[in-house]
């Protein structure tokens, strides 16, 4: 499983949406399926829900400035 994300322009603005999404193999092709639909994001939020779904697990360092 990953997370997808879908960007949106509305008006010249970006619109960030995720959904948690699954793979499989029907028939000798490839399916995405939607198992759940995340919502609205920030952009500053999209690396940190691709780090919670990785299969290796990135080290992830806020800065306070």
């Amino acid at each position: 499983m990953f997370i997808k994300i879908l960007t949106k322009q509305y008006k010249g603005e970006k619109y960030y949406y995720a959904s948690l999404v699954e793979n499989k193999r029907v028939n000798g092709k490839v399916v995405q399926k939607v198992k759940a639909n995340l919502g609205a994001v920030t952009e500053e939020q999209i690396p940190y829900l691709k780090a919670a779904y990785a299969k290796k697990k990135p080290r992830l360092i806020y800065d306070e400035e």
